[in-house]
């Protein structure tokens, strides 16, 4: 399957841009008038999510945290979205017409890219997944700006005896030729986050991951137990893990990165899910 080029938007429609994406505002415009800005193109582990989803939190949510005031944070991730469909759906063409010199774009898919039943979201790994991740690479490029790979980060399985294991299949393997290939920066976040379940175990993982008891939140008055998706504080340490191992991420914060404990307040939720509209 060939994938034809799609046009890269530059112009035309920047008043909607600004309004529709989930933009964390930190400080006034640099000399010049434009702050440095990271992109992410992503799915719903990325994602930011609204008030009456808390305390369910997604990694772009939290970048701002390890980054200096000065540096943006533009978070297009998409609850459901594959490689496929999110550019099927014009948002990487959202993030294109906005896009500039030096900025980044974080570029991670591999959930629903699995999906392979789904006409709309599945991909191949060694064929259409690296066909679609490469509209992303040639489309920041061009722009003049830096994408950066992201491998999933892997779902909070482990077996019997507590032993965690990998859910990805050759989703990673895929990404990690390509970025080699092509020569683009990659944030293994697939090992990175493997390991660090690993270290925590079945038990304290379920702090990090969307587990809660019934009553324990009103958004979830009966519980939840959802071994994919993040609260506050996952979210928080899933983004340290990209930050720290981005360095082509403007304005990383050393000292936020060096901070073993971040209070899981830093975080906000916006009214709606501003990425969806």
């Amino acid at each position: 399957m060939q994938i034809q080029r799609r046009t890269l938007l530059r112009a035309g429609i920047g008043g909607t841009i600004a309004g529709a994406l989930a933009v964390t505002e930190a400080a006034p415009a640099l000399a010049g008038g434009h702050r440095p800005t990271v992109f992410v193109a992503g799915d719903s582990t990325a994602a930011t999510y609204a008030v009456a989803d808390h305390p369910r939190a997604g990694w772009g949510q939290a970048l701002h945290v390890f980054l200096r005031h000065h540096v943006r944070v533009v978070n297009e991730a998409l609850s459901g979205a594959s490689s496929k469909s999110f550019a099927d759906l014009g948002r990487l063409d959202r993030i294109l017409a906005a896009i500039r010199p030096g900025d980044v774009l974080l570029v991670s898919f591999g959930h629903n890219d699995e999906k392979t039943t789904d006409p709309a979201r599945g991909t191949l790994p060694w064929t259409t997944f690296q066909e679609y991740l490469r509209l992303y690479l040639d489309g920041a490029r061009a722009a003049r700006a830096r994408p950066v790979l992201v491998t999933p980060v892997e779902r909070r399985r482990f077996t019997a005896d507590g032993t965690p294991y990998l859910s990805h299949g050759e989703y990673p393997d895929s990404m990690r030729a390509l970025a080699a290939e092509t020569r683009t920066p990659l944030i293994d976040l697939t090992a990175l986050s493997f390991e660090r379940w690993g270290t925590l175990g079945p038990e304290a993982t379920k702090d990090e991951f969307l587990w809660l008891d019934a009553g324990e939140s009103a958004n979830y008055p009966d519980g939840v137990q959802d071994n994919t998706h993040f609260q506050a504080h996952g979210a928080i340490e899933t983004a340290r893990l990209v930050v720290a191992n981005g360095r082509a991420i403007p304005g990383r914060d050393e000292r936020a990165l060096r901070r073993t404990e971040i209070s899981d307040e830093v975080l906000t939720w916006p009214a709606t899910r501003p990425a969806e509209s």
